[in-house]
C-alpha cells in the first residue's frame, strides 16, 4: 500500500516536476526578498546617520534594490527550470535566449539604482554629521561630488548594458567621439553651460546662499540651487530668475557675502568761514574713529580734502567690523551723528550750496533815489492799506 502510495506519488511529481520547482522558486525568492529587506530596514534603524556614515548610507540604499535583486535571481532561476524541464521551450529562441540577457540587464539596473540611492544617503548622512560637530560642510561641493558620482554611475552602467547586449564597447566609444564633436557643434550653448557648471563646482567663486553681484547687470541675489545647465537666484523682490552658467565663464562675480568688511564713505561740507576751527574738527573726528567700537582700527581717514565752490570738504573713510547691514547702517549713523556735534561744538556749522544773485542795476537805480529824496538813504515802505472790515 505505502509502496503503491509512493510511485503514484513519483508519478504525480515527475509529471508536474517543472511547475513545482517553479512554484517553489519563486515563492523562496519572494520570501527570502522580503526577509532581507526586513533585517536590513532593523539594522539600519540601529546605525546613527551622524556616526555611522557610510555604513548607513550603504545597507540603507540597499534595502529596496536587495529585495528585487532576489525577486529578479529567483524569477531568472524558474525560468531556466523551466525551460530545462520542457523541451519546446528549449527550443523557442525567444525565451531560451532571452533569459539570460534579461536578467544581466536587469540585474545592472538595480546595481545602479543601489549606488544612487546609496549617494544620496551617504550625501545626507555627511551633511548631518558636519552639522552634529558644529562644522559646515560646503553643500556646494557636496552637491558637486554628488552628481558627478551619480553620472559616473549610470554611465557606467550604461556602457555595462550595452556590452552584456554585444555592442563593441570600442565601436561605441569611437562612435561617440565624432557623435560628440557633432552634438558639440550643434549644442554649444550647452556645451558652454555644462563647462560652466562644472567651472563653479571646481572653483567654487559663490556656494548656495550666498548672495552675489554680476557688475554692469541688473544680476543680483542670493543663490538657490546650482545645476548644470543654470543657477537659480531670488532677488531682493523675493522672484526667482536664472542665470546661464556660461555667463560665470566671461563675467566678473562680486560675492557679496564673503565681504570682510563694510565701508563708510562720505563727504561732509562746512561754512568757509569755519577754516580756523578745521583744525581741531580733524583731530577730534579722528579720535572719534580711533576708539569707536564698531570701526576698524587699522584702516581709517578723516582729513580736510579740498576748497569747494562752496564749502570746506571733509572726506571720511572708514571700514565698519560687522558685516551685517543693520549693525552697519546703526555704526555709520552713529559716526555721522557725533562728527556732527563736534563741528556744533567748535561753532561751526553744516553747509550746502550756496547762489548769490547780484544786480548791480538795481542797487544803483535805488542808491540814486536815495541820494535825491532822502539824503543816501532809500524811502520808506508806503503804509499798508487799511482793512476791508
Amino acid at each position: 500500500m505505502t509502496h503503491t502510495l509512493l510511485q503514484q506519488f513519483m508519478s504525480i511529481y515527475q509529471e508536474w516536476e517543472a511547475a513545482i520547482l517553479v512554484f517553489f522558486t519563486v515563492l523562496g525568492a519572494l520570501v527570502l526578498g522580503t526577509v532581507l529587506r526586513m533585517l536590513l530596514a532593523r539594522v539600519v534603524r540601529r546605525l546613527q546617520p551622524a556616526r555611522h556614515v557610510w555604513a548607513h548610507g550603504l545597507l540603507s540604499g540597499a534595502e529596496i534594490p536587495a529585495q528585487v535583486l532576489i525577486w529578479v535571481l529567483g524569477i531568472a532561476l524558474a525560468g531556466s527550470l523551466l525551460v530545462q524541464h520542457d523541451s519546446d521551450l528549449a527550443e523557442s529562441s525567444v525565451l531560451a535566449h532571452g533569459i539570460g540577457p534579461v536578467r544581466d540587464v536587469l540585474v545592472i539596473l538595480i546595481g545602479m539604482w543601489f549606488l544612487l540611492r546609496a549617494v544620496n544617503q551617504i550625501q545626507f548622512n555627511l551633511l548631518d554629521r558636519a552639522r552634529a560637530r558644529g562644522r559646515e560642510l560646503d553643500p556646494t561641493a557636496a552637491d558637486a561630488i554628488g552628481k558627478l558620482s551619480k553620472a559616473s554611475v549610470v554611465i557606467t552602467a550604461m556602457l555595462m548594458i550595452m556590452q552584456s547586449l554585444g555592442f563593441s564597447i570600442a565601436g561605441l566609444l569611437a562612435f561617440g567621439g565624432m557623435g560628440g564633436i557633432a552634438v558639440g557643434f550643434a549644442a554649444q550653448s550647452l556645451v558652454a553651460n555644462l563647462l560652466g557648471g562644472l567651472t563653479i563646482f571646481a572653483s567654487r567663486p559663490f556656494k548656495v546662499g550666498e548672495y552675489i553681484i554680476i557688475p554692469g547687470t541688473d544680476l543680483a541675489g542670493g543663490v538657490e540651487h546650482i545645476g548644470w545647465r543654470a543657477t537659480r537666484l531670488i532677488g531682493f523682490d523675493c522672484k526667482p530668475f536664472y542665470v546661464p552658467n556660461a555667463k560665470f565663464n566671461t563675467e566678473s562675480v562680486i560675492n557679496h557675502t564673503r565681504m570682510t568688511a563694510r565701508r563708510i564713505m562720505e563727504d561732509i561740507h562746512i561754512r568757509y568761514a569755519d577754516m580756523d576751527a578745521v583744525r581741531d574738527i580733524v583731530a577730534d573726528g579722528r579720535a572719534l574713529l580711533a576708539s569707536h567700537p564698531g570701526i576698524r582700527h587699522d584702516f581709517f581717514a578723516f582729513n580736510f580734502s579740498s576748497c569747494g565752490s562752496y564749502s570746506l570738504k571733509l572726506s571720511l573713510y572708514a571700514f565698519t567690523e560687522s558685516t551685517d547691514y543693520n549693525e552697519y547702517m546703526d555704526v555709520q549713523e552713529d559716526v555721522l551723528l557725533k562728527i556732527g556735534d563736534i563741528i556744533r561744538n567748535h561753532g561751526a556749522q553744516l553747509t550746502g550750496p550756496v547762489s548769490t544773485v547780484e544786480m548791480p542795476q538795481l542797487g544803483a537805480t535805488a542808491r540814486g533815489r536815495g541820494g535825491a529824496e532822502t539824503g543816501g538813504t532809500l524811502p520808506p515802505m508806503p503804509p499798508p492799506l487799511p482793512s476791508a472790515g
